[in-house]
């Protein structure tokens, strides 16, 4: 069990490094000059990459984390309302790494129309994710 957690912390660890870099990416976008083609095209690039390799990343972390839920039962039964309130966030870190490609697919179609400091508040999203999912787990606040 102890391989499985270790697997699954490095997956969550390395899914959010990248969820915390593509909306920095989208501050950038955000901010790119009309006529600047070829930097637009770069960070669309970079940004394109990262999702991918991000997307990656967050399969094994998803995987791993519910074969310690389903496989070894952590989190489950009387007394384990954390395990219920860190899926809750965990769907939500989901729905953000959809969100994020849909904004880079905005992007890709010239359809953008947030400005950078809206990206720039969008980017906080993964740490206040990840800090309430890492309370939930060592707290096991209910």
């Amino acid at each position: 069990m102890l391989w499985v957690k270790s697997l699954h912390i490095v997956f969550v660890a390395s899914w959010f490094a990248g969820l915390f870099y593509l909306p920095r990416i989208f501050v950038n976008l955000a901010m790119v000059p009309a006529g600047s083609v070829a930097e637009r095209d770069r960070l669309l690039l970079m940004a394109r990459k990262l999702l991918r390799f991000t997307t990656l990343l967050s399969v094994p972390a998803l995987g791993f984390g519910l074969w310690l839920w389903l496989g070894y039962g952590i989190g489950r039964g009387p007394g384990n309302g954390w395990m219920q309130a860190k899926l809750a966030v965990v769907v939500l870190a989901v729905g953000y790494h959809h969100g994020c490609a849909r904004l880079l697919r905005r992007f890709e179609q010239g359809a953008n129309q947030a400005g950078h400091v809206w990206y720039r508040w969008f980017n906080e999203v993964p740490v206040l994710l990840l800090l309430a999912a890492v309370v939930l787990v060592v707290v096991k606040p209910f």
